[in-house]
């Protein structure tokens, strides 16, 4: 691609008169996103789980953008009761949803935690909580015109594995793995979701995204400073890393470009995916077996107890 060619958050078309979602969107990547769509007229839910954090992004948006319609919703996504709350009240009020973009996330925590359902929070948090919200929202995705549902995965999908007897981390718990699993399940849900999509001749489409690496506040929430690679990132961050609001175009490429097709995973161009442009990328052969995310989407539905209504 040349530098000409490249896409940026000028390119962003006007969302005014859609409606979107962000989970985590108090900072980083989610902020970012939440920040590009309402400057384009998006009208814009901040999922956040904190009342402090979540109404402090929204005056900060404000302060950036007098004329946004933002407003914070409560969503713990390490919580089904809370996705189900919020995903009750949205369904019930009959209003269209344009765009889910799951983005919320935790990584490589130190230790084992569990969250109020007792899933491994990463799991729980990263996969289990953006499926069961996603499908939870189909019915107000399908009442929009061009419903899109955006995932927001990680390279560390490549160090992934989908281990289905030790999910949960139940057998042995390395922090690193549980990560590249959670981002693993993210890409495999996404194009999951898309495939059925297709066989249901749906307008939605759902793509999966990476933002390369990125300074966001998932490192601080993350791996402690004795993890070697969380201190390998931080010794190579001045070439390694991107700032929050590139690290957010992909997520923004694949949320407005009028030409991002379903399936195709988004992240930069630059070397090793690190950083850069928004273009198509390929995900690990790994990611692309069928059969394993298949077996994945009924565990999780049987996990959360969320089973998807038709898709069209």
């Amino acid at each position: 691609m040349s530098d000409a060619a490249k896409w940026t958050a000028a390119n962003i078309p006007s969302q005014s008169g859609k409606t979107a979602l962000i989970t985590g969107a108090n900072s980083g990547i989610g902020y970012q996103a939440a920040l590009e769509l309402a400057r384009h007229g998006a009208h814009v839910l901040l999922g956040v789980r904190d009342l402090a954090k979540g109404e402090a992004a929204v005056a900060r948006l404000k302060l950036e953008v007098p004329s946004a319609q933002a407003e914070f919703v409560p969503l713990d996504m390490a919580s089904l009761a809370s996705i189900r709350e919020f995903a009750t009240q949205y369904t019930g009020s009959g209003a269209p949803l344009d765009l889910l973009i799951n983005n919320a996330g935790v990584m490589a925590l130190p230790q084992r935690e569990l969250t109020a359902d007792g899933f491994e929070r990463q799991f729980g948090t990263n996969h289990l909580g953006h499926f069961a919200l996603t499908g939870l929202l189909i019915p107000a995705l399908l009442r929009a015109s061009s419903p899109r549902v955006v995932t927001v995965a990680s390279l560390a999908h490549r160090g992934g594995k989908i281990e289905f007897d030790n999910l949960q981390s139940e057998r042995k718990y390395v922090p690193w793995d549980a990560y590249n699993a959670s981002k693993l399940a993210n890409i495999m849900f996404a194009l999951e979701l898309e495939r059925r999509a297709r066989d249901s001749a749906s307008r939605l489409i759902s793509i999966p995204v990476h933002p390369g690496i990125s300074r966001t506040n998932i490192f601080a929430n993350g791996p402690g400073v004795r993890d070697l690679k969380a201190f390998a990132v931080r010794l190579f961050a001045p070439i390694m890393l991107q700032s929050d609001e590139a690290g957010a175009l992909p997520t923004l490429y694949a949320a407005t470009n009028p030409s991002a097709r379903g399936g195709r995973y988004i992240g930069p161009d630059g070397f090793m995916e690190f950083k850069g442009s928004p273009i198509v990328v390929q995900p690990r052969p790994h990611a692309l077996d069928q059969a394993i995310a298949k077996q994945l989407w009924t565990v999780s539905e049987q996990l959360t107890g969320v089973t998807y209504p038709p898709l069209s």
